[in-house]
């Protein structure tokens, strides 16, 4: 009783005490600190700046133009001693930055790796996780290709695509960039690429992240939609999960660089909490007034009817001219390519990645421009024919790997050499003839007293190294040698690509070389060139072998 009646005496206090707890409980949850809300914009930062994009990126361009550090929910990304950047540093001259609504340019322009300015774009769009560049360039840089490199963490990072992850390798095994593993697996930066044709988006992941490059419009690239070239590397020395996007390279390249006056891009490197993104739209560049830029209604359209492609094969149109690249599928017949620049192109018809065909296109802002093409390739009456004529080895033995794995791989059944009987499955006639390794290949093959004839025999190449070309013997009768064919001055089938200029060497063989039932021909590489090793022997990649009636 005691108790209740001191607690009526005081209900004022109480109450006021009450208040004044509640008060103080209040002021001590607004004082525990709240994580802060990203603000969308630029800081200044010693002659570059920090850009926060107002969702999980902040990332610093420094003034030299270059990206030193990308955080990603706070997470460092970048390597933490080399920036991510056009090839080895763009060296700006000046980084300027303009905020247009909800969206951030970062410009850097430089002289320190090219004789003219090369301009480089950073853009991003408030609450969106991906940086968008462009590259406008005048001329090649004096580093000799051009690319973007964002140079993560590899323990941040370390989920790459495993043909280009040199980690845990057991040393080079040639020059200094493919590698061996133990077991005599092997791995390269060249290894495991996409065609141009191809290319979507690409990169690595980690725990709750993941970086990807969107490889955007190859149209200023070289080498036209097959070209492969360099993606991804995991350093091999646990540090770098390099990520690439390349412009333009020396690896194999059939055409020359387009680099005068042209816009690389856009592309963009996209970051997320581990899985591929969509490809984003890049719409809204064509409001930013990047130098080179060309919007859709600037562009114009080439369409017509593809024709005489054999049956089985996939067709492709490819257009070509010194400024731009451009190329559309065939699909019923027919192709549509649009989005051009402005300008004559050379058109190119494709049976697979062989060309069948040629014409000439202009293009006008607007325009619709009609070309229908044919296929010129003969269809002779054949004895036989091994493969077919679609510019690939993909069908041969070994075909396929070829883009994944140096010819060396333990994971490769022997190259030979092979004795190939006609008529056998195409997978154990090989994709490649190595001087120094599976030479030669024989080939075993039946005539009819009929066809003891004149021939002519036809040797398809898509590539070949160290100036090698078929010299062929039918029944002992050494045939005329041929030259050597035209190709890039570069390794080609041991950095994961068969493309160079496609050949076809031509060969006139009497009937009296020939005899009724059995017959034997080898082909064996020559060079007037000494070689530099087993795999770096006078070579080729087949596309096609056939005796003509």
């Amino acid at each position: 009783m005691k108790s209740k009646s001191f607690r009526s005496k005081l209900p004022g206090t109480f109450a006021r005490l009450t208040s004044t707890l509640l008060g103080l409980a209040g002021c001590l949850l607004l004082a525990v600190p709240r994580p802060a809300v990203a603000a969308f914009g630029t800081t200044a930062s010693g002659g570059g700046f920090i850009v926060n994009n107002g969702a999980n990126l902040v990332f610093t361009i420094n003034s030299s133009g270059d990206m030193s550090s990308c955080k990603y929910k706070g997470t460092e990304l970048n390597d933490t001693s080399k920036a991510s950047g056009i090839a080895s540093g763009l060296g700006a001259s000046s980084v300027t930055a303009t905020t247009s609504g909800s969206y951030i340019t970062i410009k850097c322009v430089s002289t320190a790796i090219s004789s003219s300015a090369i301009t480089h774009y950073y853009v991003v769009q408030s609450g969106v996780d991906n940086i968008y560049m462009a590259t406008y360039v005048t001329s090649e840089p004096s580093v000799g290709e051009l690319r973007y490199i964002f140079r993560g963490q590899y323990n941040v990072i370390p989920n790459g695509p495993a043909p280009s992850n040199n980690n845990g390798n057991t040393g080079a095994i040639e020059s200094s960039d493919v590698f061996g593993h133990s077991g005599g697996t092997t791995t390269s930066k060249y290894y495991g690429n996409e065609r141009a044709k191809d290319l979507t988006v690409k990169g690595a992941s980690g725990s709750g992240v993941g970086v990807y490059v969107a490889f955007g419009t190859r149209e200023c690239s070289s080498g036209g939609p097959f070209f492969h070239d360099i993606e991804n590397q995991g350093d091999g020395a646990g540090s770098d999960q390099e990520i690439y996007n390349y412009m333009n390279s020396g690896h194999n390249q059939t055409e020359a660089y387009r680099v005068s006056n042209v816009l690389h891009g856009p592309y963009a490197f996209c970051f997320t909490t581990g899985s591929a993104p969509a490809v984003p739209s890049f719409n809204f560049i064509s409001a930013l007034g990047l130098t080179g830029f060309i919007p859709t209604t600037g562009r114009g359209t080439v369409h017509g009817t593809a024709s005489g492609l054999d049956s089985g094969t996939t067709g492709m149109v490819g257009f070509a001219n010194s400024t731009a690249q451009f190329w559309a599928p065939v699909s019923g017949g027919a192709y549509t390519c649009n989005y051009m620049r402005p300008g004559t192109y050379t058109a190119t018809l494709y049976q697979g990645e062989l060309g069948v065909a040629t014409g000439t296109a202009s293009v006008t802002a607007g325009g619709n421009t009609t070309l229908n093409l044919t296929s010129a390739l003969a269809h002779p009456t054949t004895i036989w024919k091994i493969g077919t004529w679609d510019g690939t080895p993909n069908e041969f033995l070994n075909g396929q790997t070829l883009i994944s794995r140096h010819p060396s791989d333990s994971r490769n059944p022997s190259w030979g050499p092979v004795t190939y009987a006609v008529g056998s499955a195409i997978n154990k006639f090989p994709a490649v003839q190595f001087r120094a390794d599976n030479s030669p290949t024989t080939v075993t093959f039946s005539l009819t007293s009929a066809q003891v004839a004149a021939h002519t025999l036809k040797i398809g190449i898509t590539c070949a190294y160290n100036g090698g070309r078929p010299s062929v013997t039918v029944n002992g009768h050494a045939l005329s040698n041929p030259g050597a064919s035209s190709q890039p001055s570069s390794r080609s089938i041991t950095i994961g690509t068969y493309r160079g200029n496609n050949t076809t060497f031509t060969y006139s063989i009497p009937a009296a070389d020939f005899v009724s039932g059995a017959n034997t021909m080898t082909i064996t590489p020559i060079s007037g060139s000494s070689d530099l090793g087993t795999w770096l022997s006078a070579s080729w990649a087949y596309d096609c072998v056939e005796l003509d009636n």
